[in-house]
Formats: C-alpha cells, sequence, structure tokens
C-alpha cells in the first residue's frame, strides 16, 4: 500500500482498520491525455473540484470491479473484464467530507476512445485533458495526489506517446 509520511499539514495519514474504500479510473487516449471528471456542486467530495471517474466500493465488492461499475455508471464505457490496470493504492484525504483518510485504488487503461464516446451521467463534463493543463486544474484532494503521480509514472509513460 501507498502511504505518504506524516507531515505537518496532513498529520498521520491513517484510514484505521475499516477505511472507506474508493476505486477511481484514468483513461489514457492516443495523444497521452486524460480522462478527468469536472464534479458539479452537489457531491459531498469535494464539489466543483475535478477528479477521477470512480467512487465508493460497495460493501463485499472488491475494488477492480468497482472500478468497472463506476466508470460504466459515469461514463457508459463498459470495458472488457481485465481491462483495467492497477496503478496504486493511495490513502486519501476525506477529513473535509467524512473526517477522515481513506484507502483508493487508482485503475488505469489505454484507449480509443474520443470525448464523444464519453457519456456524462454524473458532474459537469467527463473529458480527456491535456496532461499539461490537467496539473493545473483545480483538483480533488485525491486527485491533487493522483495525477501528478500517474502522470511522472513509467506506467504513464508506456501508454502516451
Amino acid at each position: 500500500m501507498h502511504r505518504s509520511a506524516p507531515d505537518a499539514t496532513h498529520g498521520d495519514r491513517d484510514p484505521g482498520t475499516d477505511p472507506r474504500r474508493f476505486a477511481g479510473v484514468i483513461l489514457v487516449d492516443p495523444r497521452g491525455w486524460i480522462l478527468l471528471q469536472e464534479r458539479d456542486e452537489f457531491p459531498r467530495i469535494d464539489p466543483e473540484k475535478w477528479g477521477l471517474a470512480g467512487g465508493h466500493v460497495d460493501p463485499g465488492e472488491d475494488f477492480e470491479p468497482a472500478a468497472h461499475r463506476e466508470l460504466e455508471e459515469e461514463t457508459g464505457v463498459r470495458l472488457a473484464s481485465g481491462g483495467l490496470q492497477l496503478f496504486r493504492e493511495f490513502v486519501v484525504d476525506h477529513r473535509e467530507a467524512y473526517g477522515s483518510w481513506d484507502v483508493m485504488q487508482v485503475f488505469v487503461a489505454a484507449t480509443d476512445l474520443t470525448d464523444a464516446d464519453i457519456d456524462c451521467r454524473e458532474g459537469r463534463q467527463i473529458v480527456f485533458v491535456d496532461p499539461a493543463l490537467a496539473r493545473g486544474l483545480d483538483l480533488s484532494a485525491a486527485a491533487a495526489e493522483i495525477v501528478p503521480a500517474f502522470l511522472d509514472s513509467d506506467l504513464y509513460a508506456s501508454m502516451a506517446p
């Protein structure tokens, strides 16, 4: 599990023994752009910020099936089983919404999909974003850590042109 070291701003990132679990998905198009969601004012976690497609892992559900389910629920995109690759597990800051640090596994896949193939079923928009612009967006607390980590990874470099 990836856990950042405690620091003065974030304190100890201990999710406890029974943390809330989340699954997130990043798709990478042929240009190397990444799929991000602009959240609207309604979510409990980070309203009006940019984040990943994804959400809660249901009780008894594993992370990967949850990632597939959430991607389809939010975008209409159904990937074949095994079509997602685990990038990393993060301990994410949901203290503002829930008062806790929670666990999120992030899955990724290269895709030939375009914005026209994405059905925005949640939030303001779900679009592929130029990685140079993605770093400057008003990102959710989790995405502010996850997006740069992914864009700086060897896995992203293997998917981008």
